[in-house]
């Protein structure tokens, strides 16, 4: 068990007295939270917890289970702040039971542009991270996805997919994307069939992408809150503003419920309300 989490069940159990139920009530969210991050929950963002709830309702979860999440979170993270274990509390700017409604992080045209521009393709990880950068905004797919595919799965303009439940899908890609995975994979003299793989020859997993776009989202001088989920929603979001079917864009992300990608018609609205609210010049 990660130590912070079983410091907080210790701590609320001494000094709140809670049932058991209530205690494992807790232990299972959390628990199920640093599972969907694949990496320690005292480095989740704000984007984390809301992608994570997002998913959650995706799976049509009763909203009393999303609400009671949500609630653990935020006493978790809280309990994190004041044992200054964390310096950032991800859950403080969002509204309780309304947590996973707030609007993800959506990257600009300048600062997809700006993303790709710092990476040395000429040496071997650099051209990964590009081409993981590019392949991800290119294709709009999970991260889970990212990291599952061999080499095999690519293709001269697609991509093969194995999306949630086992679904297979074709994604188109664009040129530029395919030519930075291939700049990539000529740079490597392995037998393995992953088609991205760590520095230590193993497949890459959602952790290592997590940091890579991180970093490379700092040196780009962008100051939102991204994760690979960033580039999904953006993928989706730039596509429904270029005038994109939206049972294309369901398609494209794999979704089987086409109520999930109309999520993106009110994030595009709503990124459209608040760049005029940014930046209209009022009098």
């Amino acid at each position: 068990m990660n130590p912070y989490l079983e410091d907080f069940i210790l701590s609320i159990t001494a000094e709140r007295g809670l049932s058991d139920n209530t205690r494992l009530a807790y232990k299972s969210d959390l628990e199920r939270f640093e599972s969907f991050l694949d990496y320690p929950l005292e480095t989740a963002s704000s984007a984390d917890v809301v992608s994570f709830l997002g998913a959650l309702q995706e799976k049509n979860l009763a909203s009393a289970t999303i609400v009671r999440c949500s609630m653990s979170l935020r006493v978790f993270y809280r309990f994190l702040k004041r044992e200054k274990a964390i310096e950032v509390d991800p859950t403080t700017n969002i509204e309780g039971g309304k947590i996973w409604q707030k609007i993800p992080e959506i990257l600009t045209q300048e600062n997809i542009t700006q993303l790709f521009k710092h990476q040395d393709v000429t040496k071997n990880l650099g051209a990964r991270d590009h081409a993981i950068l590019k392949l991800m905004y290119a294709a709009g797919i999970r991260v889970s996805e990212l990291c599952s595919l061999n080499i095999t799965d690519l293709g001269l303009d697609s991509l093969r997919v194995m999306g949630k439940g086992a679904k297979e899908r074709m994604v188109p890609v664009a040129k530029v994307a395919i030519e930075a995975v291939d700049n990539y994979l000529s740079m490597r003299d392995d037998k393995n069939k992953a088609l991205f793989i760590t520095s230590k020859g193993k497949r890459i997993d959602r952790q290592v992408v997590w940091h890579l776009v991180k970093k490379w989202g700092k040196k780009a001088g962008i100051t939102k809150e991204i994760s690979p989920h960033t580039l999904r929603h953006s993928f989706a979001t730039h596509l429904l503003e270029n005038s994109a079917d939206l049972r294309v864009i369901q398609e494209l992300l794999g979704h089987s419920d086409i109520a999930t990608t109309e999520r993106y018609m009110h994030i595009s609205k709503a990124h459209v309300q608040k760049s005029f609210e940014d930046f209209h010049p009022r009098s």
